[in-house]
């Protein structure tokens, strides 16, 4: 069970690329600025995480359901595919937003 956590964001990470594929929202309208951009937003995620383990705010636990591999200290292999998770999936619901309210 320590694969659950990494493999429910791969699962909802395919899921953002079946929707983006299928509306042309963002990899599927320009591939170059989407990765740019989702590698952009992530690199300032990982920086905030940085700061924040440093500060002593965030502590990354312990559960059965991860799979207890550390990048470095307090910052488990789960945290970088929630992070590129959370990037692309921001940037896709702000593609949809503006596709949809152009329309109006």
């Amino acid at each position: 069970m320590s694969w659950l956590y990494l493999a429910g964001i791969i699962f909802s990470f395919a899921g953002m690329i079946v929707l983006d594929w299928r509306y042309r929202l963002a990899y599927w309208y320009d591939a170059r600025r989407t990765v740019l951009t989702v590698l952009i937003m992530t690199s300032v995620f990982i920086v905030w995480d940085i700061c924040g383990i440093s500060l002593g705010i965030f502590l990354s636990g312990h559960s059965p359901y991860m799979l207890g591999v550390y990048l470095f200290p307090e910052f488990p292999l789960e945290e970088l595919f929630f992070l590129l998770f959370l990037s692309y999936f921001s940037l896709v619901i702000y593609r949809a937003g503006v596709k949809r309210w152009r329309h109006i």
